[in-house]
């Protein structure tokens, strides 16, 4: 299958071009775009990838990947991806979109928090959203897909065996998660300057993050409440990469640590990179740092009767290009875990 990168210089692009100078094949990055570089090579951008891939950004258009590539990876802002998307279908390119263009199913959803007009509201039906542990099947076959955000990502993985199980109530469902700077993207921005944020942690977003309704779109499905509700506080923390999430929730009944530990670990028993953490212990960034790999850590308050959740994931891995290689992988008929299965960076 070969591929373009849409907005190559993002750290996300960047990231998923790292991915694939490992990968085994099946796979071949044909074109690197950009609206606003083309003529320079991608390593001016990323230092990194030199000896790697030194190939040069193009201008982005939809003609110039005409029957080039079989597939194209938007890394483009939302809004923005409005423009390309349907014109890539037209010219049967299959797309994978970074942005939160095609997340939501439900076009006013997405026009009250993102303050922009659907402009193509007729592909949100057939648009996948690219969580392989919940839509493999359906990843595959798509010819469009929509690659979830980093904290959604972290928030479904911390209370899908929960909400699935219906041993938590799911009207008061509280998400508390931490990320690194890099997730704010690579455009300058005074809240993100190292002088900023260094010894700093702040929130942000406080009850009107537009991550919030794709967790409750896809914690709705799973359990099967279409009232589920969450409240999300979102934090910059003065490190590049990772996200950490605790999650809480009354419990509908008690529940000992023993029992909701097997509730999870049956529940990941098959998933590839997420791994369930033995009782008492709680998920950490640095242990899932430049990775694919997700660590949830189970606990329970007996004295509240509440269920804790934390959720580690690398928000550039997991939750950004890590996702967007392993959707890649289904569509091409691949492993999905090809090019992805290594450890953390210690330390």
């Amino acid at each position: 299958m070969k591929i373009a990168v849409v907005g190559a210089t993002s750290y996300t692009s960047i990231e998923l071009i790292r991915l694939l100078a490992a990968h085994p094949g099946g796979i071949e990055l044909e074109a690197l775009t950009s609206r606003t570089e083309a003529g320079r090579s991608i390593v001016s951008f990323a230092p990194n990838l030199r000896g790697y891939c030194d190939l040069t950004l193009e201008k982005t258009a939809v003609e110039t990947l005409q029957g080039r590539v079989d597939a194209a990876v938007l890394a483009v802002p939302h809004r923005a991806a409005m423009e390309y998307v349907p014109a890539l279908l037209k010219e049967s390119v299959r797309v994978l979109d970074f942005s939160a263009d095609y997340r939501l199913k439900d076009a006013e959803t997405y026009e009250s928090w993102y303050a922009a007009e659907h402009t193509s509201p007729e592909l949100l039906s057939s648009a996948v959203y690219g969580l392989p542990e919940l839509y493999r099947q359906k990843i595959a076959g798509a010819d469009l897909v929509a690659n979830p955000g980093c904290y959604p990502t972290s928030a479904v993985f911390a209370l899908l065996p929960a909400v699935e199980e219906r041993i938590i109530d799911d009207s008061a469902i509280v998400i508390d998660s931490k990320s690194g700077l890099s997730g704010a993207g690579r455009k300058l921005n005074e809240k993100t300057l190292f002088s900023a944020r260094q010894e700093n942690v702040a929130a942000y977003g406080i009850a009107s993050h537009r991550h919030t309704p794709e967790m409750e779109q896809e914690l709705q499905a799973a359990a099967g409440n279409p009232d589920l509700r969450v409240g999300f506080t979102p934090h910059y923390m003065p490190m590049t990469r990772g996200i950490l999430t605790a999650a809480y929730a009354p419990l509908t009944r008690p529940i000992a640590l023993d029992e909701l530990h097997a509730v999870y670990e049956r529940r990941y028993a098959d998933e590839p990179f997420i791994q369930t953490l033995p009782p008492g212990e709680s998920a950490e960034t640095k242990a899932v740092y430049g990775s694919n790999n997700v660590h949830v850590g189970v606990a329970v308050d007996e004295r509240v009767n509440r269920l804790i959740v934390t959720c580690a994931l690398d928000n550039l891995g997991k939750g950004a290009a890590g996702a967007a290689l392993q959707n890649l992988n289904l569509m091409a008929g691949l492993d999905e875990t090809a090019g992805l299965r290594f450890p953390g960076v210690m330390p």
